[in-house]
């Protein structure tokens, strides 16, 4: 690098997920060709969500009070919650407008190569939200993958005894595939075919 300043910057934004040093070094030199002004207001952006955003306490949400809007919105179906991997997921379902029901983020899936245990994720949270709260139905809406599927069993598990409905989307989701990256018309058509979640086998009844 012609200077350390530069491959300092580089640095810290290649360490963004999905972005490697060339396109570091091609956003650091737009940013280094910008205006003081355009750079302050940049980095005073970044440091103010940091600062600002805060978790839901209810449902794992991001927002800038305690509980998020969709939790305090009096509109929402209180007996349904979709049970989601982290907030993209939440995003995809609510770009659809087709859910009216609460929110679970549980900040991950487990996956026991990467370390991450029940006790990682926002599991007792949402337990403790379906015995306290008049919960009719929890839909998981989770990656339809290993990881996936077994953070599903592991919570229907954990579910046994609970009279709540528990159902998963129809796999309009394809095996393998992240919810984020699914269409609106495609999660719209599984949310609205959910079937009753199968422990036997770990998808829907749909799938035999």
């Amino acid at each position: 690098m012609p200077s350390r300043l530069i491959d300092r910057a580089v640095d810290q934004i290649a360490g963004l997920p999905g972005v490697g040093r060339r396109t570091a070094l091609r956003l650091a030199l737009h940013l280094l060709g910008r205006t003081e002004e355009d750079v302050r207001r940049f980095t005073e952006a970044i440091q103010d969500m940091k600062e600002g955003v805060l978790s839901c306490t209810t449902c794992g949400n991001l927002g800038e009070e305690a509980l998020c809007a969709i939790c305090t919105d009096l509109r929402r179906d209180d007996a349904r919650i979709a049970v989601v991997e982290d907030l993209r997921d939440l995003l995809a379902i609510e770009s659809t407008g087709h859910f009216k029901g609460r929110y679970h983020v549980l900040g991950g899936v487990i996956s026991p190569m990467d370390g991450v245990g029940p006790a990682d994720l926002r599991i007792e949270g949402l337990l403790e939200r379906v015995t306290k709260a008049q919960v009719e139905e929890v839909i998981f809406a989770l990656p339809t993958t290993m990881e996936g599927d077994t953070t599903a069993f592991y919570i229907h598990k954990r579910l046994k005894g609970q009279t709540v409905k528990v159902t998963t989307l129809a796999r309009g989701v394809a095996v393998g595939d992240e919810l984020q990256y699914a269409d609106e018309l495609t999660l719209i058509r599984s949310l609205q075919q959910r079937l009753p979640y199968n422990a036997q086998t770990g998808v829907n009844d749909g799938d035999r």
